[in-house]
């Protein structure tokens, strides 16, 4: 216990203390291989239940403990909490951790905190949605977001979605139903051909031969609503994932990212799922490229969002968003898709997407373009995927839509 206990501290420290993302922490710290499942679902649910764990030290705790001691506290409280690990061995094992780091003086500290949250029941908030917040682990900023547009209940069942998945996407030419069922794994159907929700890990070398790749569901929704033409530019495309899917309804696809590694993860991404019409490029979508003008017939901005729709996969969101964040994120949004537009050919569609759940980066977006360029008219879709429709766009909700939390709107060009 105590080596998981140190290597999850290892992994955390990089996230609380350096703000890495957690697949980059759990990507570069060394860790005990045959322990790298348990320390990753400690490392995943201590960012989960951030707000909760903090939440108990503050009520067990007169004065904030510093950081590597927080860290280590919260190891232990998701372990008893989550993990059901005996009370007694998980309160031994941090306080040796805590010795062993040079922290001697706080290990009293810590074996009390601990020792008083198994004794004692903690008070939660007497406020409705502070309770929430601690109950849900979710910041209280997009809380308040949230049931600005929808009521409580449906709120409560958007961030208390607890189900894991694990999206595989056969290639083109692969019976991905056949494949899993020869191979003896376990799986589910999803509405669209040739993606299943798959329990375990496949093939790696089948992975790098392009036999199949991992993408979310609402990617694939989304990439379904761009639909097919001769020239797509995806303006916002980085790892690639959208424009791989999209490379057989094209004759030509331009995939675009800001920085110069992400454009390279393009390129691999498309090359190991043998995909030869995707020309990865530097290009920044805010800015305008006089090249690209009514250029292409379709336009697909994914822009850069909150992520609050992603949050199950990617925890350490909570930490770094904070309601300005989401104000910033909506001046950039609204410039990518007033730039982007203009590369749009008469008759052409623009697709906006994002992986948020809050209108103010959705369908306000939306509204204000529409606003400022009567050239465009929305166009009415739809999904088989369970979405709730919003006034211009599909929301897909963690709740309706296995997990995925994104939304889409298409435009047409008329004039």
């Amino acid at each position: 216990m105590l080596t998981v206990f140190y290597d999850s501290y290892s992994v955390l420290t990089k996230v609380y203390s350096q703000g890495a993302y957690i697949t980059q922490a759990l990507n570069s710290t060394p860790v005990e291989p045959l322990k790298r499942r348990e320390i990753t679902k400690i490392c995943y649910g201590v960012l989960d239940k951030d707000i909760e764990l903090s939440y108990y030290i503050s009520k067990l705790s007169p004065k904030q403990p510093k950081l590597a001691i927080r860290v280590l506290l919260k190891i232990a409280l998701y372990s008893i909490i989550y993990l059901s690990k005996p009370e007694h061995a998980v309160i031994n094992s941090v306080v040796e951790l805590v010795k062993k780091l040079g922290k001697s003086g706080a290990s009293g500290y810590v074996n009390g905190v601990l020792r008083n949250f198994v004794r004692n029941k903690i008070e939660l908030p007497t406020n409705e949605i502070e309770l929430l917040s601690v109950k849900h682990s979710y910041p209280l900023f997009a809380l308040k977001l949230l049931l600005n547009y929808y009521d409580k209940s449906l709120v409560e069942q958007i961030i208390s979605y607890d189900l894991a998945h694990n999206f595989v996407r056969f290639n083109s030419g692969v019976n991905g139903e056949e494949y899993l069922i020869e191979r003896g794994f376990e799986f589910n159907k999803t509405p669209f051909l040739n993606l299943f929700d798959v329990k375990g890990r496949l093939l790696e070398e089948d992975y790098e031969n392009g036999v199949y790749t991992y993408q979310s569901i609402g990617s694939v929704a989304i990439s379904k609503i761009v639909g097919k033409g001769e020239k797509l530019i995806d303006v916002c495309s980085a790892p690639g994932g959208k424009s791989v899917a999209l490379s057989e309804n094209f004759n030509e696809i331009i995939s675009c990212d800001v920085h110069e590694h992400r454009v390279e993860l393009i390129k691999s991404y498309a090359q190991r799922m043998k995909k030869s019409n995707i020309n990865a490029v530097l290009a920044d979508a805010t800015i305008f490229k006089s090249e690209f003008e009514n250029f292409f017939d379709k336009v697909l901005a994914d822009v850069p969002c909150s992520g609050f729709g992603t949050i199950k996969d990617n925890p350490d969101i909570k930490l770094n968003k904070k309601g300005e964040n989401v104000d910033e994120l909506c001046k950039i949004q609204l410039k990518i898709l007033e730039n982007v537009s203009k590369y749009l050919k008469v008759n052409g569609e623009l697709i906006y997407s994002t992986c948020s759940i809050f209108d103010s980066e959705n369908d306000c977006i939306i509204e204000k373009f529409l606003k400022n360029n009567n050239n465009f008219v929305v166009e009415k879709i739809d999904s088989p995927l369970n979405s709730l429709q919003k006034k211009y766009g599909l929301q897909f909700l963690p709740n309706l839509s296995y997990g995925a939390g994104f939304y889409v709107a298409k435009l047409k060009r008329i004039k």
